[in-house]
């Protein structure tokens, strides 16, 4: 009975201590959210390890639905309506499935959250098809990253094996954006700077975005930063003249404000025209 007593106590003494063991994840999980356009986008997924193994056509069969990952379902959430490769889709979360072949990969959004054991194909919202790219050197972790993050415009890349996928993201807000830098300008604090930004950068009228930086320094004499903007925007109308006058006042300006990067990036302007 004795031994019996001690045997139990070994026992449960063992199990406690195996379960204050913190093991690391086979497939560990990771969430990337990225500010995009006006919202953001979400992914949450988990990152198997090649370990020797053959991954596509071998461990990921060509042909086949592959849940993105490992463990839970990849699930793909857009703070607002997007295009995929041209395609409309909703604000929401989604699951992301592939499948995959060795020159393309269908792409399915899908509104179900139980995964690929069990999928219900009526339960997709888009599918898009995008061609492989093979990679020098090999991605050891399974790997979602969001890229080329531009004001409207973004890539969902991912990335295994020596095997890599873009998948193009885009939003329609250039209207919805112009309409609040009219109803801005009509108020007595006029936001000239961001408004010239967001022209310079989106290719809108350059004219209507001097004006605006213009009266932007003029209310702020000493900001380079603000100088620095209109330099490229009459770098871009064809002034070399006047964006050579403008980034030297704001190479100045920046000297006296103790800021190196923007004297360089200015002098890299001078230097382009």
């Amino acid at each position: 009975m004795k031994q019996l007593f001690v045997f139990i106590f070994v026992l449960i003494s063992l199990q406690t201590m195996a379960q204050g063991i913190k093991m690391p994840a086979p497939s560990p999980g990771q969430t990337i959210k990225q500010d995009f356009s006006q919202s953001f986008i979400e992914v949450v997924y988990s990152r198997p390890i090649i370990k020797g193994r053959t991954i596509f056509g071998d461990i990921v069969p060509f042909g086949k639905l592959w849940r993105a990952g490992a463990n839970n379902p990849t699930k793909v959430t857009f703070g607002e309506d997007v295009k995929i490769a041209g395609k409309e889709l909703k604000a929401g979360s989604y699951q992301l499935m592939i499948v995959p072949s060795a020159k393309s990969w269908e792409i399915i959004f899908n509104k179900g959250t139980n995964g690929v054991f069990n999928y219900h194909p009526e339960e997709d919202v888009l599918k898009v098809s995008v061609p492989t790219i093979s990679l020098a050197s090999s991605v050891e972790s399974f790997t979602i990253q969001l890229g080329q993050v531009i004001a409207n415009t973004c890539e969902i890349q991912i990335m295994w094996e020596k095997t890599s996928v873009s998948i193009p993201v885009t939003t329609e807000i250039d209207a919805k954006i112009a309409a609040s830098i009219e109803k801005a300008m009509s108020v007595d604090t006029k936001p000239y700077f961001e408004s010239a930004s967001y022209y310079y950068e989106t290719g809108r009228d350059l004219k209507k975005a001097l004006d605006w930086v213009t009266k932007a320094s003029e209310a702020n004499p000493s900001a380079y930063w603000v100088m620095h903007l209109k330099a490229k925007i009459q770098a871009k109308l064809g002034d070399k003249v006047g964006a050579k006058a403008t980034a030297l006042k704001s190479i100045e300006l920046a000297k006296a404000g103790k800021n190196e990067d923007y004297v360089s990036l200015n002098q890299k302007l001078i230097d382009g025209l």
